[in-house]
């Protein structure tokens, strides 16, 4: 049916009024809630038009092109497709969320939502349960304004700490980044909400995204960031995976046929649909046969909307099989029906603001890395009545990342500090109104607490020693779109530092940072707090961390490098908002490749500021009777955990191999178990490692192998300090 004339139009507008379905009726079998996916996306699209399926593989911007209208139907997004109510299709209402529910602008007055923790933050939890309870945040947020796909499931690797989207994301090691991000994903769907795993692949830096080719070899790219990738697609089942901008050895990330068609829907038998990335699609059969499903938005970020006129041209002429466009609404379709959008479709309601709170807090108080605690300054004792706070706006809030993940409007309200440069995209700089100076009260009544901007340090110095703790807040912003031009906190803050320190003995530094920064000071500051990007209950998280209220249990999930000497690319042209030198096309991930972070560390025999895994406690606990079983390719290791110390608290077990010669990585990460312990008490856990953790990967014979020898087992709070080894002998397996 093509809709051309009078009534043709008014039946359009009618289609995009309706855009949820309303019913299952008997001309309309797939709406049978007991048939399952497949059955009832095969009754669907065979009662489908050419153009009825043609308008499920584009999206809309919605929120209209170039300021202007909204499509309609669209309730204000990063993505609209619209539905068909003849068939009772619903329409796609697709949200960012990399960290909360965007809401641009404020479309429908009144809403709001949650604005999390960074991923680091999450990942710092090393607790999978964090993860899912955030997601399900998410998810139930965006359910509840109507959005049914989020733009989620964000699991590239960390391979540069200048990333300027680090801060999205979930570490540097496959193995913690997928358990982590799959969770994510796990608790979003749980809502009847749609999420995609993003970027796939290897969108592993910001400047000249898309433009940039990273360089890499097929097994390094699959035990590193593919290896992310597959775990979190296992754990999380998301229905749509969003290609990248950028190319993978020199071909578009969103025309990659090997990524897309061989190894996602393939070999991993993914059964979703891929979306592009807004702007990430360049051409219409080209990118349909190498497997994308649904281009984004391209009528505004795209040269054209490839998958209108283009592609339809292509399947007119058969350069596209009808059986491929089939496949594409099909996967799109199932999707829909598999996770509640026709069965379950959102509604509009009000937001739970203390459950949200909650969520954000907790990820937070176990996301926090308590990173040097030196004469166990830390927590402040009540003894401490004057304390000083300087620096990093902590008398208003706490800040936030750049670009279509910012969380503009909560519950709180919009940015605590408005005008801080750069006041356009990527920003604006935000703040979120969680003030750790009024949190800090709060929890200290007792104690006399004072805020000092710190832009004189020569005047912070002098408030500083007047206090008996003085708390300095840092803060590095970061924005999608470009990186960090290096490793330094900007606006001259390692001063300021430098300058309180040495005025008072007894100062405590608070990070709220994309990732790891260079801590020239670190000798002279007794306690730091690494709190990341905290989000809207940042404040209150960091008061009760500081105060003893919480145990900090948050373990890095990245090793924190000197400084950029230690990288793999010590110097990278053209990084930052005005670079002095042109930016690079081509990123040579091979240099490291599969030893990102830690394993590059151990590779090169470098000593971090911290390793990977670190993180302390005002407890201590202790491990004995380390014994591990061995069954092919079942490793199993059981040990006692004690709290030898005062308080509760939680510690993280965490076991890694180190591999003999002829491996492409000397160490890895296979398990990990975060155990919390009441004092004195005594647990026996068990962790299994993860089989492909113990393998390499052979890209000739497409599989996963572990080769026979004898590994080293390694039981530690960190990378780099095992607790207990135990040698084990491994035979040839391969990983089915």
């Amino acid at each position: 049916m093509k809709l051309r004339d009078a009534s043709g139009k008014a039946l359009k507008a009618q289609l995009l009024a309706l855009p949820y379905a309303q019913g299952a009726t008997p001309s309309q079998p797939w709406m049978d809630t007991t048939l399952g996916a497949d059955e009832r996306t095969r009754l669907l699209l065979g009662e489908m038009t050419q153009d009825e399926k043609f308008q499920m593989l584009r999206s809309y911007f919605g929120l209209g092109k170039d300021g202007g209208p909204l499509p309609e139907g669209a309730v204000g997004s990063a993505g609209f497709v619209p539905g068909v109510a003849r068939l009772g299709i619903p329409a796609q209402q697709s949200a960012d969320a990399g960290v909360g529910v965007t809401n641009p602008g404020g479309i429908r007055k009144g809403d709001f939502a949650t604005a999390m923790p960074s991923g680091p933050s999450t990942a710092s939890s090393w607790n999978p349960l964090i993860a899912y309870v955030g997601g399900a945040t998410m998810g139930r947020e965006a359910w509840q304004q109507r959005f049914n796909i989020l733009l989620g499931g964000s699991v590239n690797l960390q391979r540069d700490p200048r990333n300027g989207r680090n801060f999205e994301y979930a570490g540097e090691d496959p193995l913690l980044g997928g358990v982590i991000v799959g969770e994510s994903i796990r608790g979003i769907q749980s809502q009847h909400v749609i999420s995609t795993m993003k970027h796939y692949a290897l969108n592993d830096m910001e400047t000249r995204r898309n433009f940039h080719s990273v360089q890499i070899g097929d097994q390094a790219m699959h035990e590193s960031d593919l290896l992310a990738f597959e775990i979190a697609i296992e754990l999380g089942k998301p229905g749509s995976a969003m290609c990248s901008y950028n190319k993978i050895n020199g071909i578009y990330g969103c025309e990659h046929p090997y990524l897309m068609n061989q190894v996602l829907k393939q070999e991993w038998k993914f059964p979703g649909f891929v979306m592009s990335d807004w702007g990430g699609v360049h051409s219409g059969s080209k990118a349909a046969l190498a497997g994308l499903d649904q281009q984004s938005a391209g009528e505004v970020f795209d040269a054209t909307t490839f998958f209108d006129q283009p592609l339809r041209l292509a399947v007119a002429g058969g350069t596209v099989p009808q059986a491929r466009l089939d496949d594409m609404v099909s996967r799109i379709l199932r999707t829909m029906f598999l996770h509640g959008n026709f069965d379950n479709p959102p509604q509009h309601q009000p937001i739970d603001v203390e459950a949200g709170y909650a969520a954000a807090q907790r990820t937070v108080e176990e996301g926090s890395v308590l990173l040097r605690n030196e004469g166990n300054l830390l927590p402040l004792a009540d003894s401490v009545k004057r304390i000083v706070i300087i620096g990093g706006h902590a008398d208003k809030g706490v800040i936030g990342g750049g670009g279509s993940s910012m969380v503009g409007v909560t519950a709180k309200g919009t940015n605590a500090v408005p005008g801080v440069m750069p006041t356009t995209w990527p920003g604006p700089v935000i703040f979120h109104p969680s003030s750790p100076l009024e949190a800090l009260r709060a929890e200290r009544p007792d104690a006399q607490i004072t805020y000092v901007d710190g832009r004189n340090p020569a005047a912070a110095a002098r408030a500083a020693a007047q206090a008996d703790v003085a708390l300095v807040f840092a803060t590095q912003w970061s924005a999608e779109s470009v990186d960090l031009p290096d490793m330094q906190l900007p606006d001259q803050q390692d001063a300021l530092i430098s300058a309180v320190a040495k005025a008072n003995p007894k100062t405590v530094v608070v990070l709220e940072t994309n990732g790891p920064v260079r801590t020239p000071w670190l000798a002279q500051v007794p306690a730091l707090l690494q709190a990341w990007y905290p989000g809207i209950r940042g404040g209150e998280g960091i008061a009760a961390l500081l105060t003893g209220k919480v145990n900090p249990s948050g373990r890095l999930p990245v090793t924190w490098v000197v400084d950029e000497s230690q990288l793999p690319r010590p110097h990278v042209p053209g990084l930052g908002f005005n670079p002095k030198q042109p930016a690079v096309d081509i990123f040579d991930f091979d240099i490291e490749g599969a030893n990102v972070g830690y394993k590059w560390a151990a590779a090169k025999g470098l000593v971090p500021t911290f390793a990977f895994g670190h993180g302390l406690s005002y407890s201590s606990f202790a491990y004995e009777n380390l014994q591990v079983s061995v069954e092919g390719q079942r490793v199993v290791a059981s040990v006692d955990v004690r709290n030898t110390g005062a308080r509760a608290g939680a510690d993280v077990a965490q076991l890694y191999l180190k591999l003999p010669q002829g491996h492409t990585t000397p160490i890895r990460l296979v398990g990990f178990d975060k155990v919390n312990l009441q004092p004195g008490e005594q647990r026996r856990i068990r962790i299994e490692a993860e089989p492909k953790t113990l393998a390499d990967f052979d890209p000739t014979a497409r599989e996963w192998k572990i080769a026979a020898g004898t590994y080293q087992l390694q039981l530690g709070r960190n990378a780099a300090e095992p607790l207990q080894v135990v040698d084990v002998q491994l035979q040839d397996t391969v990983i089915r």
